[in-house]
């Protein structure tokens, strides 16, 4: 029971300190494509993905580099929660940093929040309290060492799917895909975690030998980076929430499968139906927040209520009217007529290049311009 407490609260602080270090990489992401717009710096490719350098240029801002130093104690809090507790309840623990992201987003970072997104954060809460309750305080164990390779292979697969993905897709697409396979990598991590050789009783050789230990340092480096590339790509709350759904129904379906993870007697139910609305309160802030994404602040702010986009620019309506009346009129070659149009160009008095007369040529001296003119004018007087 006391390590049970200490896995809940070493995964509250995880949540805590993932939520913290996403809102400062963000910013930092903010900062270096603002900096680059005043200097007129492009950032992204052809594909409409980050470059290498403004990725590395990222690295480097302060703000970065504290989130960065935030990831090491949520690893740490992460880690010892997947020792001492089920996967799908350490995990769903963990993955509460997307409700610290909203809250310091709405803070750093200027984000507004309606009542769409706040009703799905709270979906997230509750739905982690039911499987806390449901959840039983036995982990299992008994896996092989092929399921240690495999979960490395499986990694080593993912990092490259995950690097080609998010350099080829791009914007907002890039950005889902990103954080969907950072989730997953960090998901690994928990399983790997969990799986690890030489911890207990500690030995170092077999604690380095082990494909698990590859599996942590391959899923912790491509992981940051693919993270960050999404943070650079989308908005922050969608980014984090299909990060959170990845790295909770990933680890959580391979616990109960292999690792013998189990709810308490008689409340399956209850664990299912709080892991199911968990997934769906992160799919619900992913789908709102991954709308246009706009870092700094240049594009009308989103819609309210239920609808999902950004609000009409004003004006936009009356330009959409002139722009239709305008188009509704198009130039045909086909159909002009040079002689009627010269016909009626000659007969309309109120046009100043109309000619005054159809006897012949208009003189272009301006002299006989001004008596033409002037005859004119006599004669309509």
């Amino acid at each position: 029971m006391q390590l049970f407490v200490v896995g809940v609260i070493a995964a509250c602080l995880a949540a805590v300190a993932y939520g913290m270090s996403t809102v400062l990489r963000a910013l930092g992401a903010r900062r270096v494509a603002a900096a680059a717009a005043e200097e007129g710096k492009g950032i992204t490719n052809e594909n409409g993905a980050p470059t290498i350098s403004s990725t590395m240029s990222t690295f480097v801002d302060p703000a970065f580099i504290l989130g960065t130093t935030m990831v090491v104690f949520g690893f740490a809090g992460g880690a010892l929660a997947a020792r001492f507790l089920p996967l799908f309840l350490s995990q769903t623990i963990v993955s509460a940093n997307l409700v610290v992201t909203a809250l310091l987003g709405t803070i750093i970072l200027n984000i507004a929040l309606h009542t769409r997104e706040w009703v799905a954060i709270w979906l997230v809460v509750m739905s982690l309290c039911l499987l806390g309750v449901s959840s039983s305080h036995h982990t299992g164990g008994g896996e092989e060492v092929g399921f240690h390779w495999g979960l490395f292979l499986a990694t080593v697969a993912l990092c490259a799917f995950a690097l080609v993905a998010v350099y080829n897709l791009g914007s907002a697409a890039g950005a889902i895909v990103g954080g969907a396979a950072a989730g997953l990598l960090f998901g690994i991590i928990a399983i790997a975690v969990r799986i690890l050789d030489g911890v207990d009783p500690f030995d170092p050789v077999a604690l380095l030998t082990d494909p698990a230990a590859w599996t942590i340092a391959a899923a912790g480096a491509v992981g940051f980076y693919i993270q960050t590339v999404a943070l650079q790509l989308g908005a922050v709350n969608g980014v984090t929430a299909v990060l959170v759904v990845g790295e909770t129904a990933g680890p959580s379906l391979v616990g109960v499968v292999f690792l013998e993870d189990t709810a308490k007697p008689g409340l399956g139910w209850l664990a299912i139906l709080g892991f199911v609305g968990a997934v769906i309160g992160a799919v619900l802030v992913a789908w709102y927040g991954s709308v246009d994404p706009d870092h700094l602040g240049e594009a009308p702010p989103m819609k309210g209520g239920w609808r999902r986009g950004r609000e009409e620019p004003e004006g936009s309506e009356s330009d959409e009217s002139v722009s239709e009346e305008l188009g509704s009129e198009e130039f045909d070659p086909e159909e002009f007529d040079r002689d009627e149009f010269e016909a009626e160009f000659r007969s309309d008095p109120d046009d100043p290049g109309a000619r005054a007369d159809e006897s012949g040529p208009r003189p272009e001296a301006p002299e006989s311009d001004h008596r033409s003119v002037g005859s004119r004018d006599s004669r309509h007087s």
